[in-house]
């Protein structure tokens, strides 16, 4: 996976990644939010799900210690993170300030 996750973010494109638990609330919570924010931007931005039980190596090379916690990756950097649910419109605004993604 971490091969393929390293090719994943230095796409081209813009990508969230949302590291979540299949047994977490609130990880629960956003997915329907980030759906939401998928709608909006079509494809202008990928956003990814990670299973942190299913991929630990990678949330301990990230430094995941809450979920969900979401990393907006840029040409390959991580440009901005956050942990906990934000609504849609908080999301949409990081992609406009950190990415330059408009709506």
């Amino acid at each position: 996976m971490k091969s393929s996750f390293n090719n994943l973010i230095n796409s081209e494109k813009v990508v969230l990644v949302d590291f979540f638990g299949t047994w977490c609330g609130p990880c629960q919570a956003l997915m329907p939010i980030l759906k939401d924010v998928k709608d909006e931007v079509g494809d202008d931005v990928k956003i990814v799900k990670i299973d942190i039980d299913k991929n630990n190596e990678l949330a301990v090379n990230y430094q995941v210690r809450s979920v969900p916690t979401m990393i907006l990756f840029v040409d390959g950097k991580p440009r901005w993170r956050q942990s906990g649910v934000l609504q849609k419109n908080e999301i949409l605004n990081v992609l406009d300030v950190q990415a330059s993604v408009k709506v």
